[in-house]
């Protein structure tokens, strides 16, 4: 069926009403899908999503090298074909994603100026970089390869397109007066900024005829000084309606507030539907709501509410394709959780395709399967942080005979510290989910168990993972002692008196830095680099979005400065050849950590070690994660 004609939507269900938005892929060098994208969009469509909406594809790289997949010629069209019909097979419409191109977004180099709607804009990588402003011969260009590219994914099979106008790209560049300067008929007033985007609309209706479906996804609102506010995305709403589309994909935010449009784990759920609701209102056809929708009471609350039409899911299906075959079954506490980290999106942005920190099969679906066991093994698993609970999941799946020995009464490791903030609580999801699963696949678990190397070399394992994890660094500061590390206070096992001094200015650091604010009178990070978050990788829209709550509250940076003495009553630090004594009656060290490893060189030449996660050294959730479920998966 059209899943957009009207009179078809009628009073549906959540499990009738889940789209996966877009989410990009990278393509083979001329282009096309590879194989690995069309299975992880396969996999999807076997979750039982209603419909699947592709990443951006290019229309004409005449302007700017394409940004993920292109669809300008027809020897693009076969891979595309493939994965609709793999899609199909499942029982999801495809909507296919068309853009004309990033604009002020392109990331190329700082000598070449990209295209813009007008050359007001400048750069958003490079910002002394002016734009080059787009022709009117060459925005006739564009719409017209639009409608091309249009008719070559309906001659692929797919069900609808998607414009790509939203997020500070080109169209939305031209929508918006904060880049599009223009004083002819594509600039001035809203219809003219909107010229570029109707004509568009025209251009695949007449390439593609009138009945086939035209989704336009925007941006309602951007949420930063000078740009569009939710009223002028009302009247946005209005004449895109009054263009034809057949529905509304609705987003906040452009890359200046990258949080806003794509999610974090520092953002409240439901966090655009307040746009949503307010374009709903204002029209007559479907609309598509997201923004951190990940559980399903929030997403059939919007939907009973009357709010959106339709749930649109992004990096949630990429931790579990089969979110909605699980809400659908009632088996909601088996879902796979995203927890904002956004590795996917930092993969992406490295020029490699998009991981995820919770589970290794996305975008390996194929590839990275496990299989049964042909021979019991005894596998042993010391450590019971993200790495150890994945590792001992992954051993009991292939039908190893499995223990884990966690030395704690819970396990969770240093995903307890992670998740203990206000802010942070999508980690604690992580580990709930990862007990339930030990639970159920009836793993022995030893709790207070402080493993020995006699004892392990004792227990005739065939395989023995030492996931046991890092420790917080104390750096040989004088008066040291007065201090204690983020953990203790991440964790509940310290309480802050009124004027807190934080040592490090690392994630942990300013995190801890921003939790404490709700706890302490007066905080301060200090830190020797001459920024905070200096040394951590991590996505652009997780720094913008913790740099910003930082912002917003009285926090004290001190940056560029050396600690010299912890004392009762103060830090004494090092700034500009000057001493100066920074008050605190709570002094918190963030300064790294250690890995503990104790028991491979004892183990080593006598057993088939592996270790994984933060006892090789501290690093990412993802890379315990993936380490763990590997060194199970090769065995």
């Amino acid at each position: 069926m059209n899943l957009f004609k009207k009179g078809q939507i009628g009073k549906m269900k959540l499990k009738n009403r889940v789209i996966m938005a877009p989410m990009g892929t990278k393509p083979e060098s001329d282009g096309s899908y590879t194989p690995n994208a069309i299975n992880y969009f396969e996999e999807r469509a076997k979750g039982g999503v209603g419909l699947i909406i592709t990443g951006a594809n290019i229309a004409t790289t005449k302007y700017e090298e394409r940004p993920e997949n292109e669809l300008s010629n027809f020897h693009n069209v076969e891979k595309l074909a493939v994965l609709v019909e793999r899609c199909h097979h499942h029982g999801a419409k495809v909507c296919v994603q068309i853009t004309p191109g990033l604009g002020r977004m392109v990331y190329a180099d700082p000598f070449n100026p990209p295209y813009s709607a007008s050359d007001e804009a400048y750069s958003f990588w490079f910002p002394e970089l002016r734009c080059r402003q787009l022709t009117v011969d060459d925005i006739h260009y564009l719409v017209d390869k639009i409608g091309y590219s249009a008719s070559l994914a309906k001659a692929a099979g797919a069900d609808s397109v998607e414009l790509h106008g939203y997020g500070g790209y080109l169209m939305d560049q031209f929508h918006s007066s904060m880049w599009n300067k223009r004083t002819d008929e594509y600039g001035g007033s809203l219809e003219n900024r909107l010229r570029f985007s109707t004509e568009a609309i025209a251009s695949i209706k007449k390439y593609c005829g009138e009945d086939f479906p035209v989704l336009m996804k925007f941006t309602a609102y951007h949420g930063i000084e000078g740009g569009r506010e939710l009223d002028e995305g009302i009247e946005m709403a209005k004449i895109f309606e009054a263009a034809g589309v057949s529905a509304l994909h609705v987003d906040v935010g452009c890359y200046e507030v990258w949080y806003k449009a794509i999610t974090t784990v520092y953002e409240e759920p439901m966090h655009q539907i307040f746009a949503t609701k307010a374009i709903k209102a204002a029209v007559n056809i479907p609309v598509i709501g997201q923004g951190k929708l990940n559980d399903p009471k929030d997403a059939e609350a919007v939907l009973e509410n009357g709010y959106a039409d339709f749930i649109g899911l992004a990096h949630q299906m990429l931790a579990d394709p089969y979110w909605l075959q699980k809400v659908k079954q009632g088996h909601i506490d088996q879902i796979n959780p995203c927890i904002g980290c956004n590795e996917c999106l930092l993969g992406g942005f490295s020029g490699k395709h998009y991981y995820c920190a919770v589970n290794p099969l996305c975008y390996a679906e194929k590839d990275y399967q496990l299989t049964p066991a042909t021979e019991k093994k005894r596998v042993l698993v010391v450590g019971g942080g993200p790495g150890g609970m994945e590792a001992a999941i992954a051993a009991a799946e292939r039908g190893f005979d499995v223990q884990l020995w966690e030395k704690d009464m819970r396990l969770g490791g240093n995903l307890h510290a992670a998740g203990y903030p206000t802010f942070k609580k999508d980690v604690l999801k992580l580990v709930a989910y990862m007990e339930r699963r030990i639970l159920r696949l009836n793993v022995d678990v030893h709790y207070g168990k402080a493993a020995t190397a006699e004892e392990i070399l004792a227990g005739d394992f065939d395989k023995v993972i030492i996931a046991t994890g890092s420790k917080s660094k104390m750096p040989p500061i004088p008066g040291i002692e007065y201090a204690a590390t983020a953990n203790d206070y991440l964790t509940g096992k310290k309480t802050p008196k009124d004027k807190v001094v934080i040592i490090g200015g690392g994630l942990v650091g300013c995190e801890t830095a921003l939790y404490m604010t709700e706890l302490a009178e007066e905080v301060t990070v200090v830190e020797m680099l001459d920024d905070i978050l200096k040394t951590v990788v991590h996505s652009k829209n997780n720094d913008l979005s913790l740099r910003h709550r930082i912002a917003a509250t009285d926090i004290q940076l001190l940056t560029s400065v050396a600690v010299k003495e912890i004392t009762q009553e103060a830090v004494i630090i090092k700034k500009d050849e000057q001493e100066v004594s920074v008050p605190a009656d709570t002094v918190i060290i963030a300064a790294g950590y250690d890995p503990i490893n104790e028991l491979e060189e004892a183990l080593e030449d006598h057993l088939d070690v592996t270790v994984v996660g933060d006892a090789v050294a501290s690093r990412k959730i993802m890379d315990a994660v993936h380490e763990a479920y590997h060194a199970i998966r090769v065995m």
